[in-house]
């Protein structure tokens, strides 16, 4: 005689049949090899099917007072917290007809009355096994999915922490922009979100995207770690050739952002906007922008997000060499630069939302 899959830990069989003889014949069978639990009617059935931990297999008598064993194994499949229990139909209805019917309902086998006991314990030990193997690849398949998750996560979280990392290594350089990379990073993404239903960029500013221009916002700056502290750290204005200097800011960010893909080896989403952002945020929509002089739609639009932010930001925040602005008076400045500094559309977005930039300067505000 068969014995289960795990001698160390009993499977448990819930054997369904309202004649008391045969739950009892059933019950002297497999109480040696297995816990068995049973039921008299298909209401009771269901009711411990259902009741943890559920059963590892059901042996299920058809003919029955009230709910059949037809219904009651279509009402096991049904419900998705016994649909995975192995049903065996254990029955003297004996037609082919029959037995059809109770494969098409999901059971697993299918035995006709009176039993032969060899041949009962030989197919309720091979469903338990194939249940063991079932549940075993299913338990792993769920940890592996799991595990996937935990280590995309700590992936992720890793990748926010380095770009924060790259992005602050401009900033210190410049003690006075403190939390400006937190500001004009949560700048774009308002900007994104405003206009991710607009014709003109909805193609592109989907939620992976803005997703993205978030995480990459930060290293628009990244280049000024190149940029000589006589000239970065300047209090006061700069000279025309100090100045040709500091554009350089925008190349150096580029081409430390290349450089970084090369070491990777690999093309990387969020780094193709930081390069756009780094390398074009300073270009203006009437062409008098730097570094190539790029007009219109010619700007990637991550940089011209980047423009508005930026320089929305410079404004509202104090220097060595200037006070601070009101928001008022920044929100007139941008809107002055409608068709010139900026995209028309990106302005309208922004003047649709500008409270919101007043509260995210508010919420990151420089502490001292």
């Amino acid at each position: 005689m068969n014995t289960p899959p795990d001698p160390n830990s009993k499977a448990t069989i819930l054997v369904v049949d309202d004649t008391p003889d045969n739950l009892a014949l059933m019950s002297g069978l497999l109480k040696d090899y297995y816990r068995v639990k049973i039921a008299n009617n298909g209401e009771k059935a269901l009711k411990v099917a259902q009741t943890l931990p559920p059963p590892d297999l059901i042996l299920l008598d058809i003919m029955m007072p009230g709910i059949d064993g037809y219904e009651v194994c279509a009402h096991l499949k049904a419900n998705p917290a016994t649909q995975r229990i192995p049903v065996i139909f254990l029955t003297a209805k004996s037609e082919i007809e029959d037995e059809r019917k109770g494969l098409a309902l999901g059971a697993v086998d299918y035995i006709t009355k009176p039993v032969s006991p060899p041949i009962l314990m030989a197919r309720v030990n091979t469903q338990l096994t194939i249940k063991a193997a079932a549940d075993f690849l299913l338990d792993k398949n769920a940890f592996l999915e799991q595990e996937v998750a935990r280590r995309t996560q700590e992936m992720m979280a890793i990748q926010d922490v380095t770009i924060q990392v790259m992005a602050s290594l401009a900033e210190t350089r410049d003690h006075e922009t403190g939390n400006h990379i937190r500001r004009t990073q949560n700048y774009v993404r308002a900007l994104a979100e405003q206009l991710k239903n607009h014709p003109r960029f909805q193609k592109f500013l989907t939620d992976h995207t803005i997703n993205l221009l978030y995480k990459s916002a930060p290293l628009h700056d990244i280049g000024k770690v190149g940029v000589p502290d006589h000239i970065l750290l300047k209090p006061g204005p700069l000279t025309a050739e100090e100045f040709e200097i500091m554009k350089t800011h925008t190349t150096l960010g580029r081409d430390a952002i290349v450089q970084a893909e090369k070491s990777l080896g690999m093309k990387v989403d969020f780094l193709q906007l930081a390069k756009e952002i780094a390398y074009s945020h300073q270009e203006k929509w009437d062409g008098t922008g730097y570094p190539q002089g790029l007009s219109g739609d010619d700007i990637p639009i991550a940089a011209r997000l980047m423009a508005i932010a930026d320089v929305y930001d410079a404004l509202i925040s104090s220097r060595v060499y200037k006070e601070a602005m009101p928001h008022e008076e920044a929100v007139a400045i941008i809107e002055a630069g409608y068709g010139q500094h900026f995209d028309p559309d990106v302005v309208d977005a922004f003047m649709a939302i500008h409270p919101t930039f007043k509260t995210i300067a508010a919420e990151f505000a420089d502490k001292g």
